[in-house]
């Protein structure tokens, strides 16, 4: 369990440090990403963004597993 701990805190650390790079590259402003903003209140939802995400995270888990 420790083990999974640690890696789970290093994908995190690793997201975001990247994340400044990937929103340079227009991922989290793809259209299907949802912004609502009112007076006083941002809601922001990347639907697109995450099922990017998601495919390439599966596609790297499975050539991962390969081998």
């Amino acid at each position: 369990m420790g083990k999974l701990l640690i890696i789970f805190g290093l994908i995190l650390v690793t997201a975001g440090l990247l994340w400044p790079l990937l929103a340079r590259i227009g991922l989290g402003h793809l259209p299907g990403d949802i912004v609502i903003e009112r007076e006083g209140f941002t809601l922001y939802l990347p639907l697109a963004s995450s099922l990017v995400i998601s495919a390439a995270l599966s596609l790297v888990l499975w050539l991962i597993g390969r081998f």
